[in-house]
């Protein structure tokens, strides 16, 4: 089973911010290739930001926890994210509302459009 491991550092937002992009209503997912190591190769580097502006800790973290489990879901489908790359996905208010069957297909067409 594939784990999740956050980013820790500035350097390794900002590189990662500096690459491929995709925007949607509801997150933003920003792509880079690896450029460090994970604590394992079953690993993926994938953070989960929500700016303060959205509303409260309880919205922020039910928007979080949303989006972490689509992409557990997606790591479940052969070859629907690519583990060479690092992610970080910014969740949006809007994803607050909606289901999370809507937001299934969207965010994996969103890794597809990153893997080109």
């Amino acid at each position: 089973m594939v784990k999740l491991e956050s980013l820790k550092k500035s350097n390794q937002f900002r590189k990662a911010l500096k690459e491929k992009k995709v925007h949607t209503d509801y997150f933003s997912i920003f792509a880079a290739k690896n450029f460090f190591k994970p604590k394992h190769k079953s690993y993926l580097l994938i953070s989960f930001v929500m700016k303060k502006k959205i509303g409260n800790a309880v919205k922020r973290n039910k928007i979080r926890r949303k989006l972490k489990a689509i992409v557990q879901k997606l790591l479940k489908k052969r070859g629907a994210i690519n583990k060479d790359y690092t992610y970080i996905v910014f969740g949006k208010s809007n994803a607050y509302a909606q289901k999370q069957n809507v937001l299934l297909p969207l965010m994996e067409k969103s890794f597809s459009k990153l893997k080109k």
